[in-house]
């Protein structure tokens, strides 16, 4: 994923060089970046509008729902729309709601069904702009363009994003929310990798993997909030630094990271020692880097 947006980055430094003619077909519209974005906008016009100045100190659970109802019944409407649109729109010659990789993938049934209803909203708007090296390219030996940040997964980066936001306002939500997606994960995918109702995965941005991840998440929040907050144990370090600096590693990451000395061309390509001492090592440059930033009180946010 960052390899071929490195590559698009290159290429376009090197048409504004004058080596080559410019051509906008180089120029990935949808991306990470982008998609945070649109996310964070879209939360803070529901919190704006419809947001609670005074948030009551004891909360029990159920009572965000009913603080937070407008909130709710958009992001309801929202979630809608996407089951709508995955599962009931049709699709030229691929099956309707096909929620898999194309290419060899379902025994070469559907080669060019790539996405299934999001790849085609993706490829219908932005044509040659469209991402050309997804992860399930060298696996599944599509040929369609796919794009993991496209429209119709932003839908559900929006209901992740609103769900962490409820979060933030009592640790008993918290504790409730993660109990609540863990049990909904568990049905749609009906505990399996690749089966269930709705198949968790994160090109898709599936229902099923907004609820997964989302149990992971509140799960990890409630630990460290013991371990941090309520019993001192540990302040965080080293983390915390490329935490606070988050979007600056990735963008740099992005840039750099396929260079010296954060990468190098390693002699044994199939050692996973190797590839793991790399990973390693680059992770570390990039937490000592953040280091001095937090250090020097520099702090690159969106």
């Amino acid at each position: 994923h960052s390899t071929g947006s490195t590559r698009s980055s290159i290429r376009f430094m090197l048409c504004v060089a004058g080596c080559v003619p410019v051509s906008w077909s180089w120029l990935r519209i949808p991306g990470v970046l982008q998609r945070l974005g649109f996310t964070y906008f879209v939360l803070s016009l529901l919190q704006t509008f419809w947001g609670q100045k005074e948030i009551p100190l004891k909360m029990v659970s159920s009572s965000d729902v009913v603080l937070y109802w407008p909130q709710w019944l958009i992001i309801i409407l929202l979630e809608t729309l996407w089951l709508c649109i995955t599962f009931l729109m049709p699709v030229p010659n691929c099956p309707t709601g096909y929620l898999g990789a194309g290419g060899i993938g379902d025994n070469g049934l559907h080669p060019n069904c790539t996405g299934g209803a999001a790849g085609y909203i993706d490829r219908w708007m932005f044509g040659d702009n469209m991402y050309r090296y997804p992860t399930c390219k060298d696996m599944y030996h599509t040929t369609q363009p796919f794009d993991p940040e496209g429209v119709l997964g932003t839908i559900n980066s929006v209901v992740m994003g609103f769900l962490g936001m409820q979060v933030g306002g009592s640790i008993i939500s918290c504790m409730f929310s993660e109990s609540i997606t863990g049990i909904s994960a568990a049905i749609l995918s009906k505990c399996t990798r690749d089966g269930g109702f709705i198949p968790v995965n994160k090109n898709l941005w599936s229902l099923s993997y907004v609820t997964c991840m989302g149990c992971f998440s509140f799960l990890l929040l409630g630990a460290m909030y013991f371990v941090i907050d309520i019993k001192g144990w540990w302040g965080g370090q080293p983390f915390i630094y490329p935490g606070m600096n988050s979007t600056f590693v990735y963008v740099g990451h992005s840039l750099l990271g396929f260079y010296f000395p954060f990468s190098w061309e390693m002699a044994f390509q199939a050692s996973h020692w190797e590839w793991l001492f790399q990973s390693l090592w680059g992770t570390s440059l990039w937490v000592l880097i953040s280091y001095f930033l937090y250090r020097k009180k520099f702090f690159l946010k969106i």
